[in-house]
């Protein structure tokens, strides 16, 4: 008789007296498997650990993702790692640049003997061997030359250490073609993630309040859509809530204000991060001149200036803008370091896998990483707050 586990079949675990073993938390995971029509077991033993964390639905979820991953740079190396191993149906690699010296320092994919050869082509058998399962597919092409049409096959667009100028044109493709979109880059000890999922439907399970759960706007961006009770779980009524989020396209995001409650309280314009306007003005820069700027006396000058205003635009206490901050984000423009990649790396790519799972509220929109802080604030850049 041919078993199952070792080749690989589907499996229906099990079932006594006509009821599922769902009594405590592994029971629900066996529960949930039973119910399961295409994990086979051998996935099932290989994923274990992150079923029991996020279900099977949502390990199935992954399973069928089919994710573009632009510009396979050292923080594109970490969210690789992180998508393969917990199961993505594939990973297309899009990078038309070619290894340097330089990469070498902070990419665990690539080695010495791939010097001169294209980056995403070099990453790719390394990346295949974390986990056979997922199809590895490779394009050395430009992601300036795609049509929006390109995108349409993807699940997920994740877009990495660009240009603004680029990472908008991706932004406004997903968009056209209705596809979640996460832009990330990282600067020596400072990075940032942002999302635009235009409209992201999610699930969380909380503890029943004594004031019963209404479908209603929660703030500008998010509302419950709908929620049912999922029965008493250690002695807690627990209920299941379908929130959903709205998002802006990074252009406009670049130029919105800071969320309201900001807006007149100085204390939490002073707790702001100088961070979120050195980002802004280096986009400014990119926009304008096309590259990241130099340390001559006319880029630092262009840049202090572009700081200074977008500072102002914000409506930030100009004191929290120091020369300091700005010579030391500066000086790390460009740069790579391996633990600040790992962190931003781990963060965006729990967030993508949240985001297919459809479980837990997603980054909204914009986290900024200040290493030399070790903080990593969130805020929400939209263009209009209404309710």
């Amino acid at each position: 008789m041919t078993d199952p586990v070792a080749t690989g079949m589907p499996v229906t675990l099990p079932i006594g007296n006509g009821a599922l073993p769902a009594q405590d938390a592994a029971g629900e995971v066996v529960a949930s498997i039973a119910q399961s029509q295409t994990i086979s077991a051998d996935e099932i033993a290989l994923y274990d650990r992150q079923i029991r964390l996020w279900g099977v639905q949502a390990q199935e979820r992954l399973r069928s993702a089919n994710v573009l991953l632009i510009s396979i740079k050292a923080l594109a190396n970490e969210v690789a790692k992180n998508l393969v191993l917990a199961g993505v149906k594939s990973l297309t690699l899009v990078d038309h640049e070619i290894v340097t010296e330089d990469d070498l320092g902070s990419q665990f994919f690539i080695s010495e003997q791939d010097v001169g050869e294209n980056r995403a082509k070099a990453a790719a058998p390394n990346i295949q061997k974390l986990n056979p399962r997922v199809a590895i597919m490779i394009d050395t092409s430009d992601i300036n030359s795609k049509v929006p049409d390109f995108y349409q096959p993807f699940d997920m667009v994740i877009a990495t250490d660009l240009d603004f100028s680029t990472l908008s044109t991706v932004d406004a493709s997903t968009r056209l073609s209705q596809k979640p979109f996460y832009a990330a880059g990282a600067h020596g000890m400072y990075g940032y993630i942002f999302a635009d999922l235009i409209q992201h439907d999610y699930v969380i399970e909380r503890e029943k309040s004594n004031i019963p759960t209404t479908l209603k706007q929660e703030s500008a961006t998010r509302s419950i859509i709908a929620f049912s009770d999922k029965g008493i779980e250690n002695g807690k009524r627990m209920e299941l809530v379908t929130k959903r989020e709205i998002y802006s396209p990074l252009l406009l995001a670049n130029t919105s204000p800071l969320p309201p409650e900001y807006q007149g309280n100085r204390r939490k314009l002073r707790q702001v991060t100088p961070l979120l306007t050195c980002m802004r003005a280096l986009w400014e820069f990119q926009k304008a001149n096309g590259r990241n700027p130099s340390h001559t006396p006319a880029d630092l000058q262009l840049f202090t200036t572009l700081a200074t205003d977008k500072h102002k635009e914000l409506q930030l206490p100009i004191e929290t803008l120091t020369s300091e901050f700005l010579r030391k984000f500066l000086q790390n423009l460009g740069s790579e370091l391996a633990p600040v990649t790992a962190f931003l790396g781990g963060q965006l790519a729990q967030d993508v896998i949240n985001v297919i799972g459809r479980r837990e509220q997603p980054i909204q929109n914009l986290m900024l990483f200040d290493g030399d802080e070790s903080k990593a604030p969130v805020y929400a850049m939209h263009p209009i707050f209404t309710t």
